[in-house]
């Protein structure tokens, strides 16, 4: 399971709460990437990505499913996630996490607090700036501003029972 969407729509709730209902490997990005920051690694993005792809490797080798928390803002970063998936001989879900109601979506940015010690969460301002590739893949959309985390994984898990 491969969740994408900008940050502060809520896809680490849904990530997280996913994970546990399948006893699943969890994967975050945000928590790769504060982990190479205090190594000294200044900027983390490919390289916490790389890790994240090795790990899910590893995992689903094993024979264990994974979810992966990441806004995934592009193609090649989303392909990735299929290639680690198809060389491991499983199938990848990309699910794209939305909050349709804007105001709702800064509410919950200007709102959240960081649970990993040392990251700094993004603003409005640089979650809007930051490069996002329209997601064009086959995926599963949830709108967390119309679900909670609960329903919307009760919605991935139907969705995955059907195919």
């Amino acid at each position: 399971m491969v969740l994408a969407g900008r940050s502060g729509v809520g896809k680490t709730s849904v990530a997280r709460l996913l994970a546990q209902r399948l006893g699943a490997v969890y994967l975050r990005i945000d928590s790769i990437e504060q982990a190479l920051i205090a190594f000294g690694v200044t900027d983390p993005g490919a390289s916490g990505y790389s890790v994240a792809y090795g790990l899910a490797a590893d995992n689903l080798r094993l024979g264990s499913s994974v979810v992966a928390d990441a806004v995934n803002p592009l193609r090649v970063t989303r392909a990735a996630w299929s290639k680690v998936a198809a060389e491991a001989g499983c199938a990848c879900q990309l699910v794209e996490i939305v909050c349709s109601d804007e105001a709702e979506h800064r509410r919950r940015v200007s709102t959240r607090a960081a649970d990993i010690p040392g990251h700094v969460l993004p603003n409005w301002e640089a979650i809007l700036a930051r490069p996002v590739e329209p997601i064009t893949e086959p995926r599963l959309v949830i709108d967390t501003a119309v679900r909670s985390a609960a329903a919307a994984v009760d919605e991935i898990l139907a969705a995955l029972s059907r195919s």
